[in-house]
């Protein structure tokens, strides 16, 4: 049997030791090559430092280590013997706080990173909002650069207890978040356990990633699988073989299920679901799968197979949380392109109701959103969508606004309100 699977994100400020920190992480589990390692001892020489900076490792483009900041997200691929990893390293600079969405949309941890000098700043809080909104189960709170503090207790504590304060008002459980102090330079408590503080007595960061219940995909929630290609082969041994293909956002499916097609409602069986590999008795979240019907259906890339008894609400009118991504400002009644699952329709944008003001943690006025804004919005689609809320299936509860004449992605968009905050009072 296989080693399960965390996906886990990064985030922090700019300067926390972030880079560094993953640097250390695959540094020290051995998952670099010879000659990578090799490549950062002599780029850390000229650069005059006595010790490797680890964090070369990490910032693979140019512009990165120049300027000594992360800009993309970057997937980095490492194991231990008791577990896979996914790691989205995200930026820390606040004009690619857009990058943070990206990374911890589908991660099932995310570890916050803070400069023990600093404590709790302005990004870090945005970060945590940004994490609570996208539903990370998970937190790990990792309070960097305690050998600059001289391994103080009481530095810790005091980040602790502010952060603990802000995680719940958050919506974050107790035992949802773990704070580790560590020195991602030196590597206390990164992947080995510190004697400088022996007043901690919780996990090592990588001890914590390999302990840590892995929530998996959404295996437990109805089954969703929006179609992507419908499959007829052209030949004499298949000439019957309809099959309609995509990946299961949540749920199971196995031959015997009634299904329904969405958005027009009809009810099916499903007799087979297929693979490259063959065939399967069941078919579960974020496998690839074909799936065979026992009607003969008009169905089409962009329509969504869903469990009889647990359906999705199909509307033209959506109340959303859309995080901003877009260095132009969203106007109201703008017109624009709706992406969700396998289906593209234009939508209308109304005006922003409110927006999160990441300082106080409340909802305030706006009448437009610009970079980085977390705020309310109506849209209107052209086409009826079949949608969860995102507090209960992210997959079929986001999607993202398209700007028509570019292409760009505009918005990240979370269906109804999964982060619960009071209006300013």
């Amino acid at each position: 049997m296989g080693k399960d699977l965390l996906r886990f994100a990064t985030a922090g400020s700019v300067d926390d030791g972030k880079s560094t920190l993953v640097g250390r992480l695959l540094y020290d589990t051995k998952s670099v090559l010879a000659d990578q390692i090799e490549a950062v001892h002599r780029a850390s020489v000229d650069k005059g430092l006595s010790t490797p900076d680890l964090s070369l490792l990490v910032d693979g483009l140019r512009a990165e280590r120049e300027q000594g900041i992360t800009i993309d997200v970057a997937y980095r691929y490492f194991g231990t013997p008791t577990r896979e990893f996914v790691l989205a390293d995200t930026p820390g600079h606040v004009q690619y706080t857009r990058n943070t969405v990206t990374g911890a949309s589908t991660a099932e941890l995310a570890v916050l990173l803070v400069d023990a000098r600093n404590g709790i700043v302005e990004q870090t809080r945005r970060h945590a909002t940004v994490l609570a909104m996208l539903r990370v189960p998970r937190l790990v709170l990792a309070i960097n650069k305690i050998d600059l503090v001289g391994y103080d207790e009481e530095t810790l504590r005091a980040i602790e207890k502010e952060f603990t304060g802000l995680a719940k008002s958050l919506g974050f459980a107790d035992d949802a978040v773990q704070t580790i102090p560590v020195s991602a330079l030196v590597g206390d408590n990164v992947v080995e356990r510190s004697e400088r503080t022996p007043w901690y007595d919780g996990p090592t960061l990588l001890g914590h990633l390999e302990s840590v219940p892995v929530v998996g995909p959404e295996v437990a929630k109805p089954f969703r699988m929006p179609v992507q290609y419908v499959i007829r082969p052209r030949t004499e041994e298949l000439h019957d073989y309809r099959g309609y293909a995509g990946q299961i956002a949540s749920g199971t499916v196995a031959p015997g299920d009634t299904v329904v097609v969405l958005p027009e409602g009809r009810e099916t069986t499903v007799t087979h679901v297929d693979t490259a590999d063959g065939p399967l008795a069941e078919g579960t979240a974020g496998r690839s799968v074909t799936i065979r019907l026992a009607d003969d259906i008009d169905i089409s890339r962009g329509d969504m197979l869903v469990a009889v008894d647990a359906q999705p609400s199909v509307t033209s009118e959506i109340d959303a949380t859309l995080c901003w991504l877009s260095d132009k400002p969203l106007r109201p009644n703008a017109r624009l392109l709706l992406k969700h699952g396998t289906r593209t329709t234009q939508v209308v944008v109304g005006a922003p109701e409110s927006r999160i003001d990441t300082d106080t943690l409340t909802e305030v006025e706006a009448d437009a959103l610009s970079l980085n804004d977390i705020g309310r919005v109506t849209v209107r689609t052209a086409d009826p969508l079949p949608v969860d809320e995102y507090a209960d299936i992210r997959a079929t509860g986001s999607f993202l606004l398209i700007d028509p004449p570019t292409g760009n992605t505009l918005a990240a968009g979370l269906v109804g309100t999964p982060l619960a905050l009071s209006p300013a009072e």
